[in-house]
């Protein structure tokens, strides 16, 4: 059960590490330009970002076991395709199926583990899934990466072949099959098309700028139209009785804290893995093997610090670890800019990688159980999956953004590089036919063998300079984050009255201790208003816990397993 969980989420985890390690290799096999790269990345990103949901809600109503297994059959199937393909709209089509499949699996994985375990047994079982994908997480650069430098960047697609083969085995020789009973009304694919459109149009926008001029109808027609889909996906999910993102949810101030919290530091951080494999392999020089290992300390310090960050809830509240952990997350982001070309690894990218790591294993653990705690039990599968889009929508549209920042800043450290060196026109032309690969920019071949190596240097340096700006963003980015989570996420322990309708999970004595406590508090001017509100809240939620406890057992242990559903 577990392994079949374990080796099915991996898939995605391990795909979306190692495609990063193979763009510098398809980008020049291919001949593929900044914006090829981006798509390939991005394809994938846009589908998964805005199926997830659907996804999980396609596995309660028909079945865990087989919409897991679909997606795990059409992931292999475009894997297949990725590894095959021969050119960049081929790979780009490939990898957006791909999206459709994770989008099938990902939701499955701790929703078939939270229907197969009691759930006295549900926690050791979602921890030693945590543990198990964290390790596989963490070697998949490093296999993958030598696979790409020995092989072929072919191989990160068909690495996945294996895998599946494995997991659909034990899925149906171990795994029964399991559905919500409860889930009923229809899906919501009309919002799923306009939230796709939504963020298909502006990621389209952002990343042609870069090939073809803001300058273009087509883009400025393209930025519109996704921003309108998106106004109409908020429209119509407000009026939807079966809506796929339920708006009423973010009536709670702690629950869209936490999402724009993972907005901003998943985006820096989505944004910051994006680059850093193109800086270490085309301006550093890394192998793709060691680019793959560079990233090993943040995947093992966060691993090894996660059980340890989840107390901190416990012991703090979820404002302080979630105020710190970006702060030394941002720390992070700013070490990335230290670097220039050359140096020893230990010196330069390990320290960025450790106090990143710790940075995110102070957040992750706090975030989540935020998210949870944001909202009643009954909803709190759907707040673990709008989130999980979130932070996977996050990365999308920073990859987008932080493109046409570092396009714009690598163009310009070019020229002004370039202007100490006397080249040709002829040589000054086919070089600027190049810029749109960014590093992966090569010198004329016809120029001199001294030019030739000055160019090469040139545009090293010229990288690494916009990489240095994006990582000084991705700081700034999360720095909003942890400003975020002091303004918005209140400061109380699990259980305590937060804001918003349904604030807190599970409210027990602690959280009626409270709510007594904010009734007795006096009614002057604004804050007699919020008092008042208080009391009203705090006695809707004490009916709201009657109602509950006198619900049948079998509804509650329905709920319980719903809450987990979309998780992952």
């Amino acid at each position: 059960m577990l392994a079949t969980t374990v080796l099915g989420s991996s898939l995605a985890f391990i795909d979306g590490t190692v495609v990063n390690l193979a763009l510098p290799a398809l980008q020049r096999e291919l001949g593929a330009t900044v914006a090829d790269v981006q798509w390939v990345v991005e394809a994938y990103a846009l589908l998964l970002a805005a199926l997830l949901l659907v996804g999980g809600s396609l596995g309660d109503r028909l079945g865990r076991r087989r919409i897991y297994a679909s997606g795990i059959v059409l992931f292999a199937a475009a894997s297949s395709a990725c590894g095959l393909a021969r050119g960049v709209r081929q790979l780009v089509i490939a990898r957006a199926v791909q999206g459709v499949g994770a989008a099938l699996l990902v939701p499955g994985s701790l929703a078939i583990l939270s229907a197969s375990f009691p759930e006295q047994e549900r926690g050791r079982a979602i921890g030693t899934w945590s543990a198990a994908s964290a390790i596989t997480a963490a070697s998949g650069p490093v296999l993958g990466g030598w696979l790409i430098e020995h092989l072929s960047w072919r191989w990160a697609f068909f690495l996945n072949l294996p895998v599946a083969v494995a997991v659909l085995g034990l899925l149906f020789w171990r795994v029964p099959e399991s559905r919500d009973a409860d889930a009923t009304g229809p899906l919501d694919w009309l919002g799923a098309a306009l939230v796709t459109a939504g963020l298909g149009g502006i990621v389209y926008g952002l990343v042609e700028s870069s090939r073809l001029g803001w300058g273009q109808p087509r883009l400025v027609l393209a930025l519109a139209g996704g921003g309108g889909a998106l106004v109409a996906f908020g429209a119509l999910e407000a009026r939807s009785h079966s809506p796929m993102v339920p708006l009423a949810i973010f009536r709670s101030r702690r629950f869209t804290g936490a999402n724009l919290l993972t907005l901003l530091l998943y985006g820096a951080l989505g944004g910051a893995f994006f680059f850093l494999p193109l800086d270490l392999i085309q301006a550093q020089g890394y192998s793709a093997t060691a680019a793959g290992a560079a990233s090993l300390p943040f995947v093992l310090v966060l691993f090894l610090l996660s059980r340890w960050s989840g107390g901190l809830v416990d012991r703090f509240g979820a404002r302080l670890p979630l105020s710190v952990g970006p702060v030394i997350a941002a720390g992070g982001f700013a070490l990335l800019a230290l670097p220039g070309i050359g140096g020893s690894y230990w010196d330069t990218f390990f320290p960025a990688m450790v106090v990143l790591g710790l940075g995110m294993a102070v957040s992750v653990a706090p975030l989540t159980t935020a998210v949870m705690n944001a909202v009643e039990v009954r909803h709190a599968g759907i707040a673990s999956g709008i989130n999980n889009a979130v932070a996977r929508a996050a990365g999308l549209l920073a990859i987008a953004v932080l493109s046409v920042l570092v396009l714009h800043l690598f163009n310009r450290e070019l020229d002004r590089r370039l202007s100490t060196l006397s080249l040709a026109p002829a040589l000054v032309a086919a070089l600027d036919a190049e810029r749109i690969k960014l590093g992966g920019a090569e010198a004329p071949p016809e120029a001199r063998a001294a030019d030739r190596v000055a160019i090469q240097r040139i545009i090293a340096e010229a990288f690494v300079a916009a990489f240095r700006w994006m990582a000084l963003v991705a700081a700034g980015l999360a720095l909003a984050s942890a400003v975020t989570a002091a303004v918005m996420i209140d400061g109380g322990l699990p259980g305590a009255s937060g804001s918003g309708r349904g604030a807190s999970a599970g409210r027990g004595s602690r959280a009626r201790v409270l709510d007594t406590a904010t009734s007795n508090a006096p009614a002057w001017g604004a804050r007699g208003a919020r008092a008042r509100r208080s009391r009203k809240e705090a006695s809707q939620h004490a009916a709201l816990d009657r109602r509950r406890h006198r619900a049948p057992a079998r509804r509650q242990r329905r709920a319980r397993r719903g809450s987990l559903a979309l998780d992952g």
